[in-house]
């Protein structure tokens, strides 16, 4: 009876080792990495409407050619590859860049169209005055982004008596130049993307982390963190106008900072000492 037992220990132990995954190409580490696929953004504790008695929408520019925000323009892994992959292969839904409401949902093709589709140009030969057509595939570098809007929401929860802050939506902003002569014609929101929809591919997303590298950082916690470096262009008001439509340079940016220390005071207002 004991050899029998042994026996299905021995076939229960050899169908547990040919269950495991075998990794034809392992990681470049000397040890195996697998967090990251088990990790779960975390829901926000619930807020009734009741308990709210302030609230804010704001949206900030986060630059990435500040030294702060160097991870969202990492070579190996950037933040616009990640949401890229995200709608190609996650079905992440995309918004258009006019709608920071979220109310005009697009489809991920005139994204990738956009981007990485074809591009034609027609050139005269000077001799013989024939127009030639020529088609080009563009071919869409990451790198090119380096500026994220980001909405988000600010309130104040009576009942934990503290303020929260929750971004609502992301989008990606490139530099536009001009195909023939290569001047700077401004800059362009590529989409929107609705945060809450994207927290958990991003908390499966690895960001660099410049401080330890064992310490497999998401791109959901530097986020939620506020591991990044930002100003404010506008704040909801009655006109629903930006701060560039009323201030430039210095000024714009004594506006933000303004708002920015609005919050600060009001949140510090909350106590008595």
């Amino acid at each position: 009876m004991r050899n029998i037992l042994f026996g299905f220990f021995l076939i229960f132990l050899g169908l547990q080792v040919n269950a495991q995954p075998i990794n034809e190409k392992p990681e470049n580490s000397p040890y195996e990495k697998h967090l990251s696929q088990e990790r779960r953004a975390v829901p926000y504790d619930y807020v009734r409407q009741a308990d709210v008695f302030w609230e804010k929408r704001l949206w900030r520019v986060i630059d990435c050619r500040q030294k702060m925000n160097m991870p969202f323009t990492y070579p190996k892994a950037p933040f616009m590859a990640v949401i890229m992959d995200a709608i190609r292969n996650e079905g992440l839904p995309v918004y258009s860049a006019l709608s920071d409401d979220f109310s005009e949902q697009i489809a991920p093709s005139e994204i990738f169209d956009k981007l990485e589709g074809t591009d034609t140009i027609y050139t005269r030969d000077p001799v013989t005055l024939r127009d030639t057509m020529i088609i080009t595939q563009q071919i869409f570098d990451p790198l090119s982004v380096k500026k994220y809007e980001v909405q988000e929401v600010w309130f104040i929860d009576k009942v934990a008596s503290r303020m929260l802050v929750r971004i609502m939506g992301i989008a990606p902003v490139r530099d536009v130049y001009d195909v023939n002569t290569g001047e700077y014609r401004g800059q362009e929101r590529l989409f929107w993307i609705y945060y809450p929809e994207a927290r958990q591919i991003l908390a499966n997303s690895n960001a660099y982390n410049p401080y330890n590298g064992a310490i497999a950082m998401s791109w959901e916690s530097l986020l939620e963190m506020r591991f990044f470096d930002s100003y404010i262009i506008k704040e909801e008001n009655v006109m629903d106008r930006s701060i560039e439509s009323y201030a430039t340079g210095v000024d714009a940016l004594l506006e933000s900072k303004r708002i920015e220390d609005e919050l600060f005071d009001r949140e510090q207002g909350m106590w008595s000492y």
